[in-house]
């Protein structure tokens, strides 16, 4: 009978131990060099949206907020509370893209490259350059 228990107990420890061993609780975001250079939203943040976001279904016209299509990315960002400019890492555009808030976004997972600019622009202010 003793043995059984210890068989019993071992199996229930190993189980457990598997169990916490599986959890995920922390997502690895490998980051980049930060950037220094001046970033426009014209130019550097607008073609990561077109390439990687905006597209149908996705964060277009009618689709998922925000709207990062061309011609509304800024507005949706700024007035919809996506950007903090006084804390940039705790942006949520930021959040998302390197996968710190749930799937990160692109779908196609965390490009370092793209994080790096989106972070740079946000302690440069998130000016509609």
């Amino acid at each position: 009978m003793s043995q059984n228990k210890k068989v019993v107990g071992f199996l229930a420890g190993f189980t457990m131990l598997l169990i916490m061993g599986c959890y995920k609780d922390k997502t690895v975001i490998l980051d980049s060099a930060e950037i220094t250079r001046p970033v426009s939203f014209a130019a550097d943040i607008t073609p990561i949206f077109n390439n990687s976001c905006a597209l149908s279904g996705c964060h277009s016209a009618g689709g998922k907020s925000p709207n990062l299509t061309a011609g509304n990315a800024y507005n949706s960002l700024v007035i919809g509370g996506y950007v903090n400019t006084t804390d940039a890492q705790s942006s949520l555009v930021y959040q998302w893209m390197a996968g710190k808030k749930g799937t990160p976004m692109p779908i196609a997972g965390v490009n370092k490259d793209y994080n790096a600019i989106i972070l740079a622009w946000i302690k440069q202010g998130a000016q509609n350059n």
